[in-house]
């Protein structure tokens, strides 16, 4: 690229989105918890490149991460102003491809807090909210993507002391994630696949006494609808609750002619339903994940409903 302001050439346009469009979506995705918005937030920021490039080749990628991280924090900020029926959780990705991206070449040391699966599975998304915008951008430039000190406050167009006083604060806001972390390992996957198929055969049972005894005491639900089927207005906790709350479901379901499959969704196993005849305001399509505790127990369980939030899950 020259440094010039003339327009990019095609074939240059198409190497450079090649090139660093990946890692643009992986930062938007984690940004704003939304896969749709990060795909919005990317082409956007290629736009800006096209219409008006940056003077200086070497640097393209810190203004390239500079606009995609400024349009995702007004994303963000949007979508915290509006107002939303029930609990949100975030965008159900399959498979770990889109998610991951190549480690930077030109950080052969890098030694980041967070791996990228980790900072995409719900567990880490839903930490995330708890910061504010700018806050939950810095943690990923710094903790996630190996940003320094200097880069990220030059993303964020802040100071160095700015930046690491806004790092420390955001990284205080996620001390409670930090204790009990969820880092997909193979072996917390096959936990987490175990756990899951126990709940499935429960569920095909109407089983809630064999359900109850998968779930922690303090266990803890939310269903996020976005107010287009049938849901939990609030979250729902405690163990005898949640497992009739789910056999419930279950049984309005069966006439529903439902298909089951286990997929990866944002790193880790999770269940994904689709219903053959949905009847009155059923979901025809949902996925479900949990979390576990230290004891091999659910401690949450999060189902995802909204249409608007499946386009990125295959459903049988």
């Amino acid at each position: 690229m020259t440094a010039s302001t003339d327009q990019i050439p095609a074939p240059e346009a198409g190497a450079l989105f090649r090139a660093h469009g990946r890692k643009l979506w992986a930062l938007a995705y984690r940004l704003t918890g939304s896969a749709e918005d990060a795909e919005d937030i990317v082409q956007e920021t290629f736009a800006r490149l096209l219409a008006q490039p940056p003077r200086a080749a070497d640097t393209l990628p810190a203004w390239l991460a500079r606009v995609a991280a400024n349009l995702g924090i007004d994303a963000l900020r949007r979508r915290r102003r509006r107002a939303y029926t029930g609990a949100w959780l975030p965008q159900p990705v399959e498979g770990d491809e889109p998610l991951d991206v190549e480690p930077d070449v030109a950080r052969p040391d890098a030694e980041a807090r967070y791996g990228l699966l980790e900072s995409a599975t719900f567990a880490f998304l839903i930490a995330l909210e708890a910061l504010g915008p700018r806050a939950r951008a810095m943690l990923l430039l710094r903790d996630v993507f190996d940003y320094s000190a200097a880069e990220a406050a030059d993303v964020l167009g802040t100071t160095r002391g700015n930046a690491r006083v806004l790092h420390l604060r955001a990284r205080r806001a996620m001390q409670a994630y930090d204790r009990a972390r969820c880092v997909p390992t193979p072996e917390l996957y096959a936990r987490h696949r175990q756990a899951l198929e126990r709940l499935l055969g429960c569920l095909l049972a109407e089983d809630a006494a064999s359900l109850e005894g998968l779930l922690a005491e303090s266990v803890r639900t939310e269903t996020d609808a976005g107010g287009a089927y049938t849901a939990l207005a609030a979250p729902m906790e405690g163990r005898a609750r949640v497992a009739r709350f789910y056999v419930r479901a279950a049984k309005s379901r069966r006439e529903g002619g439902p298909s089951t499959r286990l997929a990866q969704i944002n790193g880790l196993p999770a269940l994904v339903i689709a219903l053959a005849r949905p009847v009155r305001r059923q979901a025809p399509r949902t996925v479900l994940r949990c979390d576990l505790g230290d004891d091999g127990r659910i401690v949450r369980i999060h189902s995802v409903l909204a249409p608007c939030k499946l386009g990125r899950v295959a459903f049988p």
